[in-house]
């Protein structure tokens, strides 16, 4: 079952031709795989702070399909795609909120993201504690 985040299209999202600039998908999949990680109760500076250990990107695929503008409303969603001992693959994808309820949501982008865990002191790869891996599964 896919987590699902809101957001809205501002101003600052958007590139001189109206249209949500591409880097900017990125930022909304990390707001919505940090709110996916946070809703299952794994608070990134907590983990950080407490186990000493932290999640990298290490590995992004995006396809974009359509262009969303200013005041769009879209629903980008995290979804566990596989799971390993020090990484873990996330299937994210950006929706257009219809505008009314007989219209379907829209793709926008969708994209494949690979999370690794690091020791915070030193970035060196490392195991993801087992109580992470219990709540992902």
């Amino acid at each position: 079952m896919a987590f699902t985040f809101p957001i809205r299209v501002y101003w600052e999202d958007t590139d001189a031709g109206g249209i949500v600039f591409y880097a900017n998908y990125l930022k909304f999949f990390e707001r919505a795989r940090t709110e996916w990680l946070r809703n299952l109760g794994i608070e990134q500076q907590k983990l950080r702070d407490e186990v000493g250990g932290m999640f990298v990107v290490t590995q992004a695929e995006i396809n974009y399909l359509r262009p969303a503008r200013l005041d769009d409303m879209i629903d980008v969603t995290a979804v566990l795609q596989s799971a390993g001992r020090a990484s873990f693959t996330i299937a994210q994808q950006a929706f257009l909120r219809p505008v009314s309820s007989d219209q379907a949501p829209q793709l926008l982008c969708e994209g494949s993201i690979r999370i690794g865990w690091v020791d915070a002191t030193t970035m060196r790869p490392a195991r993801i504690p087992n109580s992470i891996v219990e709540k992902l599964s």
